[in-house]
């Protein structure tokens, strides 16, 4: 590991984000590679919520400082415009407030966008202020999101495309998810990025059969998937398929579709087999809107690590990033059916580790031939896992984190 160290000091890092750390994993990552790998302190300067991960809460060169997330529900009853712009201002002054004075002086600032909107002048003036390079990681384009509830023709967003391409334009070296990222980037902003694809760190991994038997166990020796006999643990031959899915509950990521395609696909099994389909549709989606966990009875959705099948629903803003859902269900060695949209291609390979869908019928197609035989006899969906098991070992992220920084002049050089 190489020790970064200037005049005696050993150098840092500030990593920015204005929102909730533990749900920003590639920012995580960052902070990770450059405590791990580039041996420098790191300041994680960033909204609180959920925790981030132990690697990062147990690392000792690794400094997390909280911000208060800012709320003006008062004003918002009497101008949403006025709501705005108060709230870029107060967090702008709290991000100055953090980056200028509450941590040491970095070498360099690394800030997640989006957001946008006050992050990038904030940083670009702490960066002026205490002589560090500014470094951006381009996630998607703030103005995109802020369209999807305003339209793209709106003041606003005309006004944040403005703000977020002159700052941009401003920082010493960027990151950018996708090589669609990168040529829009190039070409249409005058912005020089390096692509850093997501990767899975080393602790996304396939589950193994004790893992499996122990996170799913209520009876010791039985779960629905595993049998315990003998002191060894099997699967069983007539257990469910588990399929595993994520939503941000955003405007580009449908979860409707995963549920109508559950449907579908359970009626078309029920046709088969000559059965009634075992669906109360209307109390099904009255359970959903209070929160209730749902079964399916021939497919178990369920969040667990030890999944047959990963969908993404995630269709991106801007068109140009991708879902990390995606790349961390590949390091476990999950295939995946994600919705189809202009970049995805860069991920996800039809028929190596995963298929396309652009609709709830289309999905409840792919469920139907990829589960066909499960869990003997389904081919296609083995052929898919070991796609995914290849495209997961292929590369991680220190790897990649390793073989790009220098490109996007984080050499911590002065």
């Amino acid at each position: 590991m190489a020790v970064a160290l200037e005049a005696g000091r050993r150098k840092r890092a500030a990593v920015v984000v204005l929102g909730d750390i533990g749900r920003s994993p590639r920012m995580q990552y960052h902070s990770l590679s450059l405590a791990n790998q580039a041996g420098m302190e790191v300041d994680i300067v960033a909204n609180g919520g959920s925790d981030p991960h132990l690697l990062l809460r147990e690392n000792p060169s690794i400094h997390i400082h909280e911000m208060k997330s800012v709320q003006l529900t008062g004003i918002l009853k009497i101008s949403g415009a006025l709501t705005l712009l108060l709230k870029a201002a107060i967090q702008f002054i709290i991000l100055i407030w953090y980056l200028c004075f509450k941590i040491p002086r970095p070498d360099v600032f690394i800030v997640q966008n989006p957001p946008s909107v006050p992050t990038l002048a904030a940083v670009k003036l702490a960066s002026w202020l205490r002589g560090a390079k500014f470094i951006v990681d381009w996630h998607n384009f703030g103005y995109t999101l802020l369209g999807l509830s305003h339209g793209r023709s709106h003041i606003i967003v005309k006004i944040y495309f403005w703000f977020e391409k002159h700052f941009g334009r401003m920082a010493d070296g960027a990151f950018c998810v996708t090589k669609a990222m990168k040529h829009e980037l190039d070409q249409k902003w005058g912005i020089n990025a390096t692509v850093l694809y997501d990767q899975s760190p080393e602790f996304f991994h396939p589950a193994s059969l004790t893992e499996k038997h122990e996170k799913e166990v209520e009876d010791r020796n039985t779960t629905v998937f595993t049998s315990w006999v003998d002191g060894e643990i099997f699967l069983k031959p007539n257990r469910p398929a588990l399929v595993v899915s994520s939503t941000s509950w955003t405007p580009d990521e449908d979860f409707s579709i995963l549920l109508e395609a559950a449907l579908m696909y359970d009626r078309r099994v029920a046709a088969t087999l000559g059965e009634d389909d075992s669906m109360d549709e209307g109390k099904l989606w009255i359970d959903i809107k209070n929160g209730k966990q749902f079964v399916y009875p021939r497919l178990l959705f369920i969040i667990t690590g030890s999944a047959d099948l990963g969908v993404s629903l995630h269709t991106s803003s801007s068109g140009l990033d991708l879902p990390m859902k995606v790349v961390d269900m590949f390091g476990c060695g999950l295939p995946v059916c994600a919705a189809s949209f202009s970049c995805i291609d860069e991920l996800v390979k039809i028929n190596n580790n995963g298929l396309l869908f652009s609709t709830s019928s289309e999905l409840a197609d792919e469920l139907m031939m990829l589960f066909k035989g499960f869990p003997e006899e389904c081919d296609d969906l083995k052929s898919l896992k070991v796609g995914a098991l290849n495209t997961g070992s292929s590369s991680k992220w220190s790897t990649e984190w390793e073989r790009h920084r220098l490109k996007c002049m984080i050499t911590f050089d002065r």
